[in-house]
């Protein structure tokens, strides 16, 4: 399993450039960001300063949308830093959330999401995408080569990735939803003649590594509250199509009964004040709080369901030591151990 991170593209810059590279050092895979332009800074300035600080690790939004930016333009973005940097980046895309709500839009349709995914992926690889009725294609970006990973949670995104997208980025760590969402995705993935073992699974939330008391505990909680609020968005839209009942799953949509509200002006911040009515029963389930040894014991459930990639939102307190804790005390212990010898039969 590759373990990645999520920053935040918060001023300066440089720190975002800083813990990328860290994180590079203790061998994460990838360095996301969100994509929110009003909250933060421009990610794709700063992944050309990612790129350039670092040798290995991949980078790309968690998530963009196809709202906001051009999808050609997108598109041109990760050939030309592939361009740069050799193909070191992924698009995770999504139908949209603070970017959009914050200008008062809505997220767009799974149709014109299917539609971006198509173009990007196409004009990111250096062929020919139709846009309208014109056919075009970039000359210069014969090289490139861009994966196109999609987010989602109701039963029609989970459709969609599994018929048209490379990755599925599940924005949460709990076990009982992962497997049920996987499943979604993998059924659709065989239903249009892919094969689903080539959709690759990306699950991503905060953790805090912790001593194992309880008042490590109960600090890491509120310390990642914030992500069951941000969850909450996009489960309030599945409860509003959908209902609460049906096969999705409970823990996904019971909890935000107790919701009101959500400011964009915290988003995706420890300690908001949109995020009390999140219990500690979902932060545990949604997040990895505990010791090395306890998130190593859940890295390998997900594992085990069928997760490639373990993404540590960051928006904490604890940033450094969190990627100190899982350099020293975590990844090396869910490498598949490759031995220098061995005794011959």
């Amino acid at each position: 399993m590759d373990i990645g991170v999520v920053l935040q593209c918060t001023p300066p810059a440089s720190r975002v450039v800083e813990l990328a590279r860290l994180a590079e050092t203790h061998g994460f895979s990838h360095a996301w960001t969100f994509d929110s332009h009003l909250l933060w800074q421009e990610p794709y300035v700063i992944y050309s300063q990612i790129l350039a600080a670092t040798r290995r690790i991949s980078v790309g939004p968690m998530v963009t949308n196809p709202a906001t930016r051009d999808w050609t333009v997108t598109a041109s973005a990760f050939a030309t830093l592939n361009d740069m940097f050799g193909n070191r980046t992924v698009c995770g895309i999504g139908r949209g959330d603070s970017a959009v709500r914050t200008l008062g839009g809505k997220p767009t349709t799974l149709a014109t999401l299917r539609e971006s995914v198509e173009v990007i992926r196409e004009l990111g690889n250096g062929r020919s995408a139709r846009v309208g009725d014109t056919v075009v294609r970039f000359p210069w970006a014969g090289d490139s080569e861009l994966e196109v990973w999609v987010a989602g949670y109701g039963p029609r995104a989970l459709a969609l990735i599994g018929e048209v997208a490379d990755g599925f980025i599940l924005q949460l760590a709990d076990p009982d939803i992962t497997a049920w969402t996987i499943a979604r995705v993998r059924a659709a993935a065989e239903g249009s003649g892919r094969d689903p073992e080539s959709v690759k699974i990306c699950v991503a939330a905060p953790a805090y590594v912790t001593d194992g008391s309880e008042a490590a505990t109960a600090h890491a909680r509120e310390q990642c509250r914030w992500f069951g609020g941000m969850v909450g968005n996009h489960v309030a839209d599945i409860v509003a199509k959908y209902g609460s009942g049906g096969d999705i799953p409970s823990a996904l949509t019971e909890y935000i009964a107790g919701r009101h509200g959500y400011d964009y002006n915290e988003h995706g911040r420890a300690g908001n004040t949109h995020a009390d009515f999140v219990p500690d029963a979902i932060v545990d389930r949604f997040c990895l709080i505990g010791t090395a040894d306890e998130q190593v014991a859940r890295l390998r459930e997900l594992e085990e369901l069928g997760v490639d990639q373990f993404a540590v939102y960051l928006q904490h307190d604890a940033k450094t030591a969190t990627l100190d804790a899982y350099g020293e005390l975590v990844i090396p212990h869910i490498a598949h151990p490759i031995t220098a010898t061995a005794v011959a039969e």
